[in-house]
């Protein structure tokens, strides 16, 4: 008998209905197909489907994991799956196909989900929305118009719309909490080298970027983490380590916190007048779970932060480029790709090894006034986005001038690249709603490797202000 009620559970709940009996891998994997076939032409979130292999390998034995028999998705993005194209959304790396899975997506499998495609992403998840040449534009399930965010744009519109619990991300320098505020989930980036993905040939971007998942609930954050979060061998970095495991965490109080909030900016400017209230209800309501809160901004110096980061990120997106120019057999023509991919490679070219070496060194150094912050203060709050959710084609790198894409993301995207730069662990929470219906992501980070916090302090906000019951135009 078909499951009815699919989308209003996470994916503990169906692993756990599985484990019962109560429901089966293919009848599972079925609902979310019907959902993908239903919603995705409004959406736009998934890019490419393997129906008949999904409900193959829902046929067969699967790994007795937390998720067995549960449908997931995959970014489009730097993730093998063997038989699945990678276009990482650029028509220059179009016909790509992958022969074999790489280490994440292996953990995934083990975990019990069934893969069933992959979802939409910005060209080689540059942006932080997801709106490509090739892949076209991921819209936002709480109202189409907007935007899903990116660079895990189709991962969130696809979790929020109810087609799956949860679905892979990254994030670089915000990817998994911009689209995981922008569309109403909670997204973790969890700390650098937590979640080892092999092979990994170039660092993962001097360590800036992480994988993990975005999802509706905290618990299948948590038990998901436990499930990837592990050594593999091989790996150079080893996952820092934990107490515990996450899914005991979250039943855990967090106590008495001691959190620091600010609507600070990198430019000085105000944010958006919505979201600035928010934010202070967001304290308030913190103050009243009787946690120590504190209006106080990280004070650190944002503009050479931003200025040593430069030559580091344009000379590993030109190194990465390379390996995969490598890869197709020939360099991209200028109509392959988008005017900002064209100018990130064209300036990450003419960084030198110097240049690119002594901003690592600045990087590093300046990174230690972030990661002191936390020797006084257990959790930095701050909004994700520093306006309400723009429509689709606001920040358009297809066809705005790459200047004015920065701009725009300048303008909307102020507070997430700092935790990428230092590797401490940071998560979008769904907590507020603007007066247009659009949700509001707040942004929660802690020390380093300090994992544990943020999943107590977000099973709390989960209790005490529950999101569970909103529902977005396209769902179920």
């Amino acid at each position: 008998m078909p499951i009815t009620d699919y989308s209003e559970h996470d994916g503990v709940a169906l692993g756990q209905m599985v484990a019962k009996g109560e429901v089966t891998p293919l009848e599972l994997v079925d609902a979310a197909i019907e959902r993908i076939e239903r919603h995705n032409g409004a959406l736009n979130a998934v890019v490419h489907t393997a129906y008949d292999e999904a409900r193959e390998r829902a046929k067969g034995p699967l790994p007795d994991g937390p998720f067995k028999g549960v449908p997931f998705l995959i970014k489009d993005l730097g993730m093998p799956v063997a038989g699945w194209p990678r276009t990482s959304g650029s028509r220059f790396a179009r016909h790509i196909v992958d022969t074999e899975d790489g280490g994440l997506t292996r953990r995934y499998r083990e975990s019990g989900v069934v893969p069933l495609g992959k979802t939409n992403t910005p060209e080689y998840g540059i942006t932080g929305t997801t709106e490509s040449a090739l892949l076209g534009p991921c819209r936002n399930p709480w109202n189409p118009a907007h935007i899903a965010g990116g660079s895990s744009g189709g991962a969130a519109s696809a979790v929020a719309a109810g087609i799956v619990p949860m679905a892979h991300a990254s994030d670089g320098l915000g990817s998994i909490r911009i689209p995981a505020a922008c569309c109403g989930l909670v997204g973790l980036k969890v700390n650098r080298d937590r979640v080892p993905n092999l092979p990994d040939a170039y660092d993962y971007a001097a360590g800036f970027v992480v994988d993990h998942v975005v999802t509706r609930t905290v618990r299948d954050s948590a038990v998901m983490l436990d499930a990837t979060g592990i050594p593999e061998p091989g790996s150079p970095y080893a996952p820092p380590p934990k107490a515990r495991p996450y899914a005991e965490e979250i039943e855990t109080s967090p106590g008495k916190l001691r959190i620091a909030w600010s609507s600070e900016t990198a430019n000085g400017r105000p944010i958006d007048p919505e979201i600035q209230a928010a934010l202070e209800r967001t304290a308030i309501l913190l103050k009243g779970l009787g946690h120590e809160v504190v209006e106080k901004g990280l004070g650190i110096d944002y503009r050479a932060l931003y200025a040593a980061r430069g030559p580091v990120s344009g000379a590993n997106f030109a190194g990465g480029m390379e390996r995969l120019i490598d890869e197709v057999g020939r360099e991209p023509e200028q109509d392959e790709l988008e005017p900002l991919t064209w100018a990130s490679l064209k300036g990450g070219r003419k960084v030198t090894g110097a240049q690119a070496f002594r901003a690592l060194q600045d990087l590093r150094a300046l990174n230690r006034f972030t990661l002191a912050f936390f020797e006084d203060w257990d959790v930095y709050l701050c909004p994700v986005l520093g306006t309400p959710v723009p429509e689709v084609g606001f920040i358009d790198p297809v066809n705005l001038e790459p200047k004015e894409v920065n701009r725009r993301q300048g303008q909307v995207f102020p507070f997430t690249p700092p935790m990428n730069f230092s590797g401490q662990p940071s998560i979008s929470l769904p907590l507020e709603m603007d007066s247009n219906g659009l949700p509001i992501g707040m942004m929660f980070s802690s020390r380093y490797a300090d994992e544990a916090t943020l999943f107590r302090l977000a099973a709390q906000l989960e209790k005490e202000a529950p999101w569970k019951g909103r529902r977005p135009a396209v769902w179920g």
